[in-house]
């Protein structure tokens, strides 16, 4: 995918906390990287319609993957691409890039988290009202 897939894209800079001894952003970040991602897209979508997450969907990850294909400098800026790339009975996939200038990619990877009822922990399905959110911010059919 290119930086233009994707309609939510979150900026950000690479914190002195963040980097190695050489200055360049650690490998677990990426993963940091992709939740705060997330979570801002997230409330781009409207899945958190109020405070403190009330009323917000019970979604746990069950699978991260990071492909680093660059490194992130300190103080460089980057950009966290999101979309949800497809969304199953029980669960829904999401596609993340992180690049630095322009087209400069440095990073990639998906997740899929798991639709579940908090109080037994197992999965259910998706709601039919969250699969349209994410339709209609993405404005295609993910099923």
């Amino acid at each position: 995918m290119a930086r233009s897939d994707f309609r939510f894209i979150w900026t950000q800079r690479a914190r002195y906390a963040e980097v190695d001894a050489q200055a360049v952003v650690f490998n677990s970040r990426y993963l940091e990287y992709f939740d705060i991602g997330i979570t801002e897209y997230f409330r781009s979508v409207g899945l958190y319609p109020e405070p403190n997450l009330q009323g917000a969907p019970e979604l746990h990850v069950v699978k991260a993957e990071v492909v680093y294909h660059a490194p992130v400098l300190l103080d460089e800026m980057m950009a966290i691409c999101v979309r949800c790339e497809k969304v199953g009975r029980t669960s829904l996939t999401f596609a993340f890039e992180v690049h630095g200038e322009g087209e400069d990619l440095r990073a990639s990877g998906t997740e899929v988290q798991v639709h579940v009822d908090e109080p037994r922990g197992r999965p259910t399905p998706v709601p039919d009202h969250v699969v349209a959110l994410f339709e209609a911010y993405e404005g295609r059919a993910l099923k």
